[in-house]
């Protein structure tokens, strides 16, 4: 395995993890979460519960990018997607209005996530490129 499939394949098991363990908690627990940072509530659990559930659908397709990340490599976009979503989302009201600190960290973790995403759809279209 070339270095670039072995760096990217820990970067897309750490967003397996991370985004699916997130997701599945607000899925399940998504009280906790707003009560822990004493957020007010939605008025409907299911504004949280479907975009959870969205995460953790996003974190069975990052498992599958670092299984093979050459041969998946079509999907990385669709992740850059994500976390260009999230971080436009959060920092837009972050540096504008304001934002309860409960998003501030997911924010912070997507926007270095989406830089590493970007690198490694990069190094793995060389590698594509370079083995012609």
């Amino acid at each position: 395995m070339k270095s670039s499939n072995t760096f990217t394949s820990l970067i897309f098991y750490f967003s397996a993890f991370y985004d699916g363990i997130l997701g599945m908690f607000f899925l399940i627990f998504p009280k906790v979460g707003f009560d822990f940072f004493n957020v007010t509530h939605p008025n409907h659990w299911g504004y949280v519960q479907f975009p959870a559930a969205l995460l953790v659908v996003f974190g069975f397709m990052f498992f599958a990018i670092a299984r093979n990340p050459l041969k998946e490599r079509n999907l990385i976009p669709y992740g850059i997607g994500l976390k260009v979503s999230y971080c436009a989302v959060v920092f837009g009201y972050w540096f504008t209005k304001g934002l309860p600190d409960m998003w501030k960290p997911f924010a912070v973790i997507d926007f270095f996530l989406g830089i590493l995403f970007v690198f490694s759809y990069l190094m793995l279209g060389k590698q594509l490129k370079d083995e012609g």
